[in-house]
């Protein structure tokens, strides 16, 4: 069961990580052709949106036990980012071609191309050094950035989101609406982020110095 859990994985993680590539390499394509950050949402957007819903799989991986990560933390960082692109991105058109979607399109697809490639080869017991210490390195930095860009362009979508009164329907049975709903999450949301950023530090130091979280046990 294990090693076929493991095949399993191994073909899933590999699928993302060249999902993931070839969103990088599209919206880098039309960077250069263009000289223009306009156009991430039209160039990857669609691909995007179809990688981050198939990545629901992860939270079920976690839930039915087949990744040790459980399911908590895989589910609020794809709640926040499915909801960031396909309720608010893909279907307000005022906000596609802002700057804000290129830095977050392009911060998830350095992210990705290392995590996913990380868990690929870790299925196989052979991921190189350099690749673990990448993949508990690099969010230092990126994650951040994802962030910023994810509620700027949130913040920017609330006038849209209150003129045309988005999700109305949706809402409807329920004491708000879908404009206070995303305010209440731009609230919410550095605490959120705050506390898995943190978590990833805890994995960080896990990770890349087990000697001396084993040391501190000791003593």
């Amino acid at each position: 069961m294990t090693r076929l859990s493991n095949i399993y994985l191994f073909f899933y993680n590999s699928v993302q990580a060249f999902g993931w590539a070839i969103a990088l390499f599209r919206i880098s394509i039309d960077f250069l052709s263009t000289k223009s950050v306009n156009g991430a949402y039209a160039s990857a957007g669609q691909l995007i949106c179809l990688l981050q819903t198939v990545a629901f799989i992860e939270v079920i991986h976690g839930a039915l036990g087949i990744v040790p990560s459980g399911f908590i933390f895989p589910l609020m960082q794809w709640g926040g980012r499915a909801h960031f692109v396909l309720a608010i991105v893909r279907r307000i058109y005022e906000v596609q071609e802002l700057p804000a979607v290129f830095i977050t399109f392009v911060a998830w697809c350095c992210i990705e191309i290392i995590r996913y490639p990380f868990y690929a080869l870790s299925c196989l017991g052979n991921c190189p050094s350099f690749l673990t210490y990448l993949r508990y390195t690099a969010f230092v930095v990126i994650y951040p950035i994802g962030i910023v860009g994810e509620m700027w362009i949130m913040y920017q979508s609330l006038p849209v989101i209150m003129e045309k009164n988005l999700y109305a329907d949706y809402f409807a049975a329920i004491p708000f609406s879908y404009y206070t709903f995303v305010k209440a999450v731009l609230i919410c949301y550095p605490f959120l982020w705050l506390q898995m950023y943190l978590y990833l530090f805890k994995q960080r130091r896990s990770k890349l110095y087990p000697r001396s979280d084993k040391e501190k046990k000791r003593k």
